[in-house]
């Protein structure tokens, strides 16, 4: 964070001092978990049932922290006050880029993809400047601002990711740092359960295609025709990106090889160029897509971005990481989260990547899913099923649906199995896995977690 004075800080969170030094100065950074380093910090006390961020609020300044945010007053602790101390993170990431004002902020939401092609933006944009951006995916109304306020004097770009588990919070985290380049990937049924529909949802995604100022611009996906006419709802500039043929940004002759690797030709108004990807899934194409547009806007030439394109590399884990074991079975560990579009893309590469090999897709619970729970996954059900899946490992009886799914299609000649939990997963492809195989690990938060790590420890197959 860029150093600001205690009363300035209060100031900013409309808050006061209480047994501070008005003219004490934060130079480090602001953190709400007290395990991180303090010196020169300020602590953010959240209160809470369970754990109450006042309780370690001591403990924040024998660290080094110049004082503590919370709600309450601790006795011998530099404080400042406020009545509301996520409000109160906010007010101050809005101080903290007022105060940058040759900042660029680039702000990324979509259904899917969000975090790798945020990861994917921000490796281009280190190559044209200092670049922060959050590791993983801290997307929502907390992370967005802790964010922000890593930025300081240095800092050239500002890479976020931009998350909505309803109407108006794309918004809220706009009101914080606005970008002046928005990219709108995708519209799909992730949280569709809390949107109600997929209309709803690009209602939400659009918010951003609005926040963009008159100055800036709007890069949206061509190929997704919700996503296509939020171009109305912006008063920047559109950039399309996508295969479509009016698209700015363009793939075309788009090639995959034996790894699920893309190859395609890059075209925009003034050129092209050739680019081979080393991050691998058919889907990448349209997340590179998104990241090259950004960095045109950010005055990255041509001939340098098709370069910088092949050696992006997948940063956030357990997101489509594929690792070969000593047995001769590839992994692709796309488990971190799941919903029917990212299952779909994934069950894809692997049908690729398992071309000629044995493939085993060990899938897991798709949460928030609501009124379209069942049919979500017996879509991916039937999915695995087309796309010749020769073994399905279902984990819980909540995902039962996916094996219904499969078992219905008509003439798949793959097996699928409903097991318990991950534990009995594990031992199931313990008994069944072989040299040559690939297997796809898949599913909603933590749901299949466990299974990775046990392909990863285990390295040879029964």
């Amino acid at each position: 964070m860029i150093g600001m004075r205690l009363d300035e800080v209060a100031a900013a969170v409309e808050g006061r001092l209480a047994g501070a030094d008005p003219a004490a100065v934060v130079t480090g950074p602001v953190e709400y978990d007290s395990r991180k380093p303090m010196a020169g910090g300020l602590f953010v006390a959240f209160p809470g049932e369970k754990v109450d961020g006042h309780e370690f609020a001591a403990a924040a300044v024998a660290d080094g922290a110049v004082a503590v945010l919370g709600t309450r007053p601790v006795e011998g602790v530099p404080m400042v006050l406020v009545d509301d101390a996520l409000a109160a993170l906010a007010g101050l990431a809005r101080a903290v880029l007022s105060r940058l004002p040759d900042l660029s902020v680039i702000g990324l939401t979509g259904s899917s993809g969000k975090t790798t092609t945020k990861d994917l933006v921000a490796q281009l944009t280190a190559r044209l400047g200092p670049t922060v951006a959050p590791a993983g995916s801290l997307n929502n109304e907390l992370g967005f601002p802790h964010t922000v306020l890593k930025a300081d004097e240095q800092t050239r770009f500002l890479v976020l990711e931009m998350g909505a588990r309803g109407a108006g919070h794309i918004s809220y985290l706009a009101g914080i740092a606005r970008p002046r380049v928005g990219v709108v990937l995708n519209v799909g049924n992730s949280h569709i359960g809390e949107f109600g529909s997929v209309d709803n949802i690009a209602t939400a995604k659009g918010e951003l295609a609005e926040a963009v100022p008159v100055d800036g611009v709007a890069i949206l996906n061509a190929d997704d025709e919700r996503v296509r006419k939020m171009a109305v709802r912006t008063r920047g500039r559109v950039v399309l990106v996508g295969e479509a043929p009016d698209a700015d940004v363009r793939a075309d002759d788009v090639t995959l090889d034996s790894r699920g690797q893309a190859s395609y030709t890059l075209r925009v108004a003034r050129g092209s160029v050739p680019v081979r990807l080393r991050i691998p899934g058919r889907h990448q194409v349209a997340n590179t897509l998104a990241a090259a547009a950004v960095a045109r806007e950010l005055g990255m030439p041509l001939r340098e971005l098709g370069e910088a394109l092949g050696e992006l590399e997948l940063r956030s884990g357990r997101r489509m990481d594929v690792f070969d074991r000593s047995d001769g079975v590839t992994v692709i560990d796309d488990s971190y989260n799941a919903n029917p579009a990212s299952t779909s893309a994934a069950l894809r590469a692997l049908a690729t990547i398992g071309r000629g090999r044995r493939t085993v897709a060990v899938l897991g619970y798709m949460a928030e899913l609501g009124e379209f729970e069942r049919s979500g996954h017996e879509e991916v059900g039937r999915l695995a099923a087309e796309l010749g899946v020769d073994r399905l490992v279902v984990v819980s009886a909540a995902a039962e649906a996916i094996h219904d799914g499969a078992t219905a299609h008509p003439g798949w000649e793959g097996r699928s199995v409903v097991v318990g939990d991950q534990a009995a997963a594990i031992d199931a492809l313990r008994a069944d896995l072989r040299p040559g195989d690939v297997v796809l690990v898949k599913g909603s938060r933590y749901r299949t977690w466990d299974v990775v790590d046990a392909l990863r420890e285990n390295g040879t197959t029964a």
